[in-house]
């Protein structure tokens, strides 16, 4: 791979708070639509499913809470996002200084890889409580309840009830989302910019175009190996106390009651949110 141009730490830090407000705005509303057609019940004989899938859902949220419906949940993410995605970025350029320590040396496609999956270790402490308010947010309009009057108000009560334990709830399965997903993406980026960069140039030079390229492939990447550990993040951390003893059982309980399958529900959803915002971001 050509060497890239030395970034600091911190112009990581502050290109990531500005690319993840991006990234928010981009694909929250997929992203409702997502984690909804993940905890939806399996319906039964005598009982239709909620939504039939992407775009039937989507028309539904609409029609009953209007437009800002898809937007439920957003707050949470949206003050953690750029800190998270800041740390995203410092965390995959330390990786990188961490293994190399000539910076005239290229990086192999493993330490990018393991710099990547660093980076996902580091956003774990802000996405988990994140994402469990999100998700509860999310999915309360849709099961009839109004249980929460925001994330303030959903973070307040989730603390009351069982402190710091119940805002981290699904963080084990954060960690099996984020890390490998993030090595993944972060591996991709880097190559396909290399690849895209024509020869003799510098890949600081390359094109808005091939960027985004780069960052949108990467995205969908990134979401097939991220989609199974993120249905079962969703229906753990919106699941009633005590309905699942753990990570395993929740696996356990989707695959006998849905079969594999279950583990790509939202699969549509996803990538049609993939490409744009990671475009977005990058």
């Amino acid at each position: 791979m050509p060497d890239e141009e030395r970034v600091s730490p911190l112009k990581n830090f502050v290109a990531g708070g500005v690319a993840g407000a991006c990234l928010l705005l981009a694909g929250h509303p997929l992203d409702t639509i997502k984690v909804r057609l993940q905890t939806q019940p399996k319906a039964s004989c005598a009982q239709y499913e909620i939504y039939r899938g992407t775009y039937d859902c989507f028309c539904k949220t609409v029609s009953k809470e209007g437009i800002l419906g898809l937007y439920k949940g957003m707050g949470a993410p949206l003050l953690g996002v750029a800190p998270m995605m800041a740390i995203s970025f410092f965390g995959f350029g330390l990786g990188k200084q961490l293994q190399q320590p000539d910076p005239d040396q290229p990086l192999t496609l493993m330490q990018l890889f393991l710099s990547g999956c660093l980076a996902g270790v580091f956003t774990t402490v802000i996405v988990a409580p994140g994402e469990r308010i999100k998700c509860l947010l999310q999915v309360q309009a849709s099961r009839g309840e109004s249980r929460y009057a925001g994330p303030v108000d959903c973070a307040v009560r989730l603390y009351k009830e069982q402190g710091l334990r119940s805002l981290y709830r699904g963080t084990v399965l954060t960690l099996i989302r984020d890390v490998p997903s993030n090595g993944l993406y972060f591996l991709t980026y880097q190559c396909l910019k290399s690849f895209l960069t024509p020869e003799g140039q510098s890949v600081s030079q390359l094109s808005t175009p091939k960027i985004i390229l780069a960052g949108g492939v990467a995205g969908i990447l990134n979401w097939t190996i991220a989609l199974p550990p993120d249905v079962l993040k969703s229906n753990f951390q919106t699941a009633a106390d005590g309905k699942y003893s753990g990570v395993v059982d929740v696996l356990r309980t989707l695959l006998s009651e849905e079969g594999p399958k279950s583990l790509y529900k939202g699969f549509n959803a996803v990538f049609l949110r993939a490409f744009p915002a990671n475009a977005i971001y990058d």
